[in-house]
């Protein structure tokens, strides 16, 4: 048996707000936890194990974060309210999440979370490219690039439309792709540790053979950092597929 979500009258303005405060504050508190347990470990625990790792000599500015935070919570709330219509969707039977694990092959379920990733993947990178074009790119993705030097914070400091963009994703990929609500939990934790993890501005990746494979095919900090420095390389989300295939992968 199925365990459903309990419907929600969306028509009922009061049942609506509320879930939408909640669903920001969840939002919005696991970038920040995320965000600043990353920082914690990296930049003050092990802060000399890794210093050889620091993209950065420079600190980045107390104004430059305050914006981030700024941009990031308004991130939140547009991703709030499209979880709002992913609850609405799936309550109704709109999407192709389920529950129960008899529903498909167990290990369906990991590859069905890579499949999510891959197509995430060439979405952005082709958005990402779009963003790029002169006459979108003061429009949409200029704040995000305000942020030369990244840091923890820089990775959901996004214009607002650039961000409508980018959730869109989600309500769309769901209608299309059978995913257990685990697998579909694991790959929105992903999205925010991976966003973390490119913007931090350290790079944590493994080093020697198996690293130097590792980061030719999966992005870190490194590959996003020059991203932002060069500008015109570096436009894959997670992995480095779409950049090596058209060319647009920083070599150096």
């Amino acid at each position: 048996m199925e365990k459903q979500l309990p419907n929600i009258d969306f028509t009922n303005f009061q049942t609506v707000s509320s879930l939408f405060v909640t669903l920001t504050g969840i939002i919005f508190v696991r970038y920040l936890v995320v965000s600043g347990l990353y920082h914690l470990v990296f930049f003050e625990f092990l802060k000399k194990a890794f210093q050889n790792r620091f993209l950065h000599k420079k600190t980045v500015k107390k104004s430059q974060l305050q914006k981030e935070i700024f941009w990031s919570f308004i991130s939140g709330l547009i991703f709030a309210a499209t979880g709002l219509l992913i609850y609405f969707m799936y309550t109704n039977g709109f999407t192709a999440i389920y529950t129960n694990f008899s529903t498909s092959s167990f290990l369906y379920i990991p590859l069905s979370i890579f499949i999510f990733l891959f197509i995430q993947d060439t979405y952005y990178y082709w958005f990402h490219r779009w963003m790029h074009l002169p006459k979108v790119y003061k429009y949409m993705h200029l704040i995000h690039h305000k942020s030369v030097h990244t840091s923890v914070l820089t990775s959901f400091s996004f214009h607002p439309l650039e961000t409508i963009f980018q959730a869109a994703f989600l309500p769309i990929v769901i209608v299309i792709l059978p995913m257990h609500t685990y697998a579909f939990l694991c790959v929105l934790l992903t999205m925010t540790i991976s966003a973390t993890i490119n913007h931090a501005g350290v790079e944590i990746y493994p080093s020697g053979r198996f690293g130097k494979w590792f980061q030719k095919w999966f992005i870190g900090a490194t590959h996003h950092d020059n991203h932002h420095i060069k500008f015109n390389y570096n436009y894959g989300l997670y992995f480095t597929f779409w950049d090596r295939l058209m060319k647009t992968e920083f070599e150096k």
